[in-house]
């Protein structure tokens, strides 16, 4: 069960000055519980708090910082079950579906916890010509400073954690905003780290309204700022964000392609995972499936029975596949999107209905490449179903999207797997699956409208730290 209230952590310190911030459950629409509420004072406080913990963060010796990290990972271990219940409350995730969650939360700190005594350097041969004969180098990497977190509702565990967990294995202390509709993993996280011995002002966890947290983006004693979240907030954060470096991990419109060979019933199994998993809110979720003509029909009939057959209803049944989506107002949107493409003459295989937040597990064929369900990101369990008879047409396909964060490619053929690799616009490519899939310590990050930066702790790493050169110069 959840807590009646929370409050949030400045400077290490829970505090609690207010409960203004009603956290609902999103199936039943009910207020679960009440979260403090950070204001500008309360920012710019945690900002200067940050910035005092700077050299005591740099100065943390790698084996502290890893015991901090295996430390989180015990206790996420021993709280297992609050967390999957408080993902399945406050963001409506199916329990299964939670519970894995709370595993890759698990995971990331552990990869984080062995990357934080591996951030080597390197020695650079200088005696490329007669001028540098003499002369030694070598670099390391130092922490770049405080930084700036702001965290989406998908995935309130992981996706914080992707941000918070690398900070701390390279000695950066943070600010983090967890999206308002979905704060208690993040908070949870914070009980945890307050537990720890980490210098005072390490970090801070601070719910509050878009509004109200501009510092998170205009302050310039934060020196990096990492926002997960949608590309229109995205992009307008980055042209605001000063000096600073900026990680952006945005939105997708992720592509599947069938080829001709592959295996329908393995295929049709996970492209209902990738593009209903979680009722669809995720950036990689699978929105756009061309299949082959030569198996088209049969795709189309094995899909169809698939979405139909999935259960939509209460996240905490462990038979639930589909629950709610976060809102019934982004409900709404998509189901908007469905209703014009079929006003604009596309074909309803399966689904379509909405009551509130549940919007019913829908595949649509015969979509105008224009509609917004085609081009824009869906966020949702919507996905169009289209077929191809060149293979260089479906990756030039895959390609027509102002997005580009990952792709699946179900094909045998190894020079096919070479040419989606080469040419396909996107992040990464993920051959004989769909592109939903991720392991927490990869590159993971898009190109064009999806993003800048690459997530996977090892990469955020790099992000969180500056190469500091040193050069020796024997004068004998």
């Amino acid at each position: 069960m959840l807590k009646s209230s929370y409050p949030y952590f400045l400077a290490n310190v829970a505090e609690a000055p207010n409960q203004d911030l009603a956290v609902v459950d999103k199936y039943s629409g009910e207020v679960a519980t009440r979260v403090a509420l950070a204001n500008v004072e309360a920012i710019d406080r945690a900002i200067a708090a940050a910035v005092e913990a700077t050299e005591p963060m740099r100065k943390l010796p790698a084996y502290r910082r890893q015991a901090i990290l295996n430390h989180c990972v015990k206790r996420f271990e021993e709280r297992f079950d609050e967390l999957a219940e408080a993902l399945c409350v406050e963001a409506g995730k199916p329990i299964k579906d939670a519970r894995g969650e709370v595993t890759r939360l698990i995971d990331t700190f552990r990869i984080a916890a062995e990357e934080s005594v591996r951030i080597g350097g390197e020695v650079v041969p200088m005696d490329i010509s007669p001028r540098a004969e003499g002369y030694t180098g070598m670099w390391k990497r130092v922490p770049i400073g405080p930084c700036s977190f702001i965290s989406p509702f998908n995935f309130p565990l992981n996706l914080a954690a992707h941000k918070v967990a690398p900070a701390l294995a390279a000695g950066c202390p943070f600010v983090l905003k967890p999206a308002s509709l979905t704060p208690i993993g993040a908070l949870i996280i914070g009980e945890i780290l307050a537990e720890t011995d980490l210098p005072k002002g390490a970090f801070s966890i601070l719910p509050c309204h878009r509004d109200g947290a501009d510092l998170f983006t205009t302050d310039e004693r934060l020196k990096l700022l990492s926002f997960t979240g949608s590309p229109e907030v995205g992009w307008q954060l980055k042209a605001r964000a000063g000096k600073k470096p900026v990680v952006l991990e945005l939105g997708g419109n992720a592509a599947c392609v069938v080829d001709e060979g592959t295996d329908i019933e393995d295929a049709v199994e996970r492209i209902v995972f990738g593009a209903y998993y979680q009722s669809g809110q995720s950036c990689i979720s699978v929105q756009r499936i061309l299949v082959h003509e030569s198996l088209y029909d049969a795709v189309r009939e094995r899909l169809t029975d698939a979405v139909r057959s999935l259960k939509s209803g209460d996240p905490h049944d462990e038979s639930t596949f589909i629950g709610p989506m976060i809102s019934e107002k982004e409900a709404a949107r998509l189901h908007g999107w469905v209703t014009d493409a079929l006003e604009q003459g596309a074909t309803l295989l399966a689904g379509g209905e909405r009551d509130g937040a549940m919007l019913q597990a829908t595949l649509l064929e015969n979509v105008s490449a224009e509609l917004d369900v085609n081009t824009q990101e869906a966020f949702g369990p919507v996905a169009i179903l289209s077929r191809f008879s060149d293979f260089d047409a479906a990756l030039a396909e895959v390609n027509n999207s102002d997005f580009g964060l990952q792709a699946g490619i179900f094909t045998r053929d190894i020079y096919k797997i070479q040419k989606a690799w080469d040419e396909l616009e996107v992040g990464g490519v993920v051959i004989g699956d769909v592109p939903s899939w991720r392991v927490d310590h990869m590159p993971y990050g898009g190109v064009k409208d999806s993003g800048l930066g690459r997530e996977g702790v090892r990469y955020a790493i790099e992000d969180m730290t500056e190469l500091r050169l040193l050069v020796v110069r024997d004068p004998n």
